[in-house]
């Protein structure tokens, strides 16, 4: 089976957790990193939230896509995937914005994959407002939704947040999951996009038990 290495800048923290999880005989230990302090999360009580951090102009978040899809898709009902755009430098600002405008007008997964597809496979520069507005019309959005959507306030709140988590997270590089604001999982420690998936299954593991212990 071949092994695909990745160049990406990663924080490495020290490392806590129980000994010898396991996630469907995957030892996790070593493979994250703790978040301190806990961050709080956005899920209903007894919901597990994992945080999907990520970047447009990010050539490993389109490459780790499917892999993440297809997490999606079998994730069971006590856990919800949230996508949070991270803004590295000034150019990923757009970006970032237009996935917040996605979320706005409710169309977030219409457009998520499109919006990879127009960076990595069509190679559209995407580096001004009318760009972005001729992508969002081409998917069936209407230029005043989108211009009325695109610097509202609401979407300046989303730029913000999303550079004050990324923070707290200790996320430098993309993808990255974090999980429960509790644990960052990212490709260089982790040792690949399939690893990412099954340490987060482990950590979901971990915090079912725990939640079920203090209940």
């Amino acid at each position: 089976m071949k092994r695909r290495k990745f160049n990406l800048l990663v924080t490495v923290c020290a490392l806590t957790g129980a000994s010898g999880i396991q996630a469907e005989g995957f030892d996790i230990q070593g493979k994250y990193d703790r978040i301190v302090p806990n961050q709080p999360t956005e899920t209903p009580q007894g919901v597990i939230e994992v945080v999907d951090v990520f970047g447009y102009r990010c050539p490993h978040c389109f490459n780790y896509l499917p892999v993440l899809e297809g997490f999606e898709q079998q994730i069971p009902a006590d856990v919800q995937v949230r996508h949070m755009p991270a803004i590295f430098r000034k150019d990923w600002e757009l970006p970032a914005r237009a996935f917040y405008t996605a979320e706005l007008l409710g169309i977030t997964q219409k457009m998520h994959r499109p919006i990879f597809e127009a960076m990595h496979v069509d190679k559209r520069a995407m580096d001004d407002v009318a760009s972005w507005r001729q992508l969002f019309v081409d998917h069936g959005v209407s230029a005043e939704d989108f211009d009325k959507t695109f610097k509202s306030f609401a979407v300046e709140s989303g730029i913000r947040k999303s550079v004050v988590m990324q923070g707290r997270y200790g996320v430098s590089g993309t993808p990255s999951m974090i999980v429960n604001g509790k644990y960052r999982i990212s490709p260089g420690v982790a040792g690949g996009f399939e690893n990412m998936i099954k340490i987060a299954e482990g950590l979901i593991a971990l915090e079912r038990k725990a939640a079920g212990q203090s209940g």
